[in-house]
């Protein structure tokens, strides 16, 4: 087994989409606290490439079955015996230790709450087996990633406090304004994205008994479903506290005119799948890119006591 089979296995290409929340993430945290970029962002970068690892391996491993029986997945390494089953344990093993690592090496809020991501990984393999709101379950998987890069920096500087929100001089939570509604939008952005990447499997989903939005429901559901969930998240985003200024607010609305237009126009393109994940990709590329400019154009004089 050499690093591309590993990289190919845990398809690396699909961290483009959590890792500008991540960073989203740690960079309303640094902000909201006054604090300058060191090392903890190092390890919140491996944090989330543990986590994004053991969420893939353990989704190879149960749906190995699956992926067998659907003409598009049955090349999968699993499916196919290029990887034996020991050999892709051993890949989540390793990438949980990472995760845990990272974490205990951020403080101990974020190794005490690492049992949050893990579970939610481990769960939603099963979720296609029974219901479509799968989708949804993917989308809090990865609405976990800002939540969690915003945790690791709070919480080194108000420990369990920022998250329970017991502060003398304060009756809020700090995730309130600032990350949660990032996190829901992100959830719901990449439900909208999961929803519209299950139209290639209706058949085998179908026949197999899978739950997906798209085999559940008819096409006409799964558009108008999507264009919905597309302006739920762009209202999450718009009412984030970090929308001091223009700019995050502008790329928001850009990027949801843009994946509302992918979808709607999906019976124009050679390869509508390959439009969708390039479209959505660049989605949380954009909004990285207004934050870092809106905080560099109007930084945040926000002072926590």
């Amino acid at each position: 087994m050499d690093i591309k089979q590993v990289l190919s296995f845990i398809k690396i290409e699909h961290t483009l989409f959590s890792l500008p929340f991540v960073l989203v993430g740690y960079f309303i945290a640094i902000d909201q606290f006054n604090i300058k970029p060191g090392i903890d962002l190092l390890w919140i970068l491996l944090a989330a490439i543990g986590a994004r690892g053991l969420a893939m391996a353990l989704n190879r491993i149960i749906d190995k079955d699956i992926d067998a029986a659907n003409p598009r997945t049955k090349d999968r390494h699993l499916a196919s015996g290029a990887m034996g089953l020991s050999t892709a344990w051993g890949l989540a093993g390793a990438f949980l230790l990472l995760l845990l690592v990272s974490a205990g090496l951020l403080n101990q809020v974020a190794l005490m709450m690492a049992w949050l991501p893990v579970l939610a990984f481990v769960i939603y393999p099963y979720m296609k087996r029974y219901t479509w709101l799968c989708h949804f379950w993917l989308g809090l998987c990865l609405g976990l990633a800002p939540a969690g890069a915003w945790v690791a920096i709070a919480a080194d500087v108000h420990g369990w406090a920022a998250i329970t929100g017991q502060f003398p001089s304060h009756t809020e939570f700090l995730w309130a304004p600032t990350v949660l509604p990032i996190s829901i939008g992100v959830a719901l952005w990449i439900a909208a994205f999961d929803i519209n990447y299950a139209r290639m499997d209706v058949d085998s989903d179908q026949e197999q008994g899978i739950h997906s939005f798209p085999s559940t429901f008819d096409d006409k559901a799964t558009t108008r479903t999507t264009v919905q969930l597309t302006l739920l998240w762009f209202a999450c985003f718009a009412i984030s506290d970090p929308m001091d200024g223009i700019w995050f607010l502008a790329a928001a609305g850009l990027m949801a005119l843009v994946n509302i237009w992918v979808v709607l126009a999906r019976e124009r393109f050679v390869d509508f799948q390959t439009v969708l994940f390039r479209a959505s990709m660049l989605t949380g590329w954009v909004l990285l890119a207004a934050l870092m400019f809106g905080f560099s154009v109007e930084p945040n004089e926000l002072q926590i006591d």
